[in-house]
């Protein structure tokens, strides 16, 4: 399993060549509201519940800074609809 690499307000994942391979970003957009605005997964990752690994980290570290979730990105705006007790 890829492991994730945990910024303030970014998540990513590297391959062993160092190239980036999944990504979801969620800057603060308001007090207390991280946008998630970005998600990008390789080809050589679809299909294996990559972006949803990132939506649930995103969201963890979200909590962890005492913020609120929002969503622009239209993956994330999809996964939060499917997921109301997660917002």
């Amino acid at each position: 399993m890829t492991s994730l690499i945990t910024e303030d307000t970014r998540i990513y994942a590297l391959d062993d060549g160092g190239k980036l391979i999944a990504e979801i970003t969620f800057p603060m957009t308001q007090p207390g509201v991280y946008t998630i605005d970005h998600t990008f997964v390789d080809a050589s990752l679809r299909g294996q519940g990559m972006a949803d690994r990132l939506v649930r980290a995103a969201l963890e570290q979200i909590s962890a800074l005492g913020g609120r979730p929002a969503a622009t990105c239209s993956y994330a705006l999809s996964w939060l609809e499917k997921h109301p007790d997660r917002t």
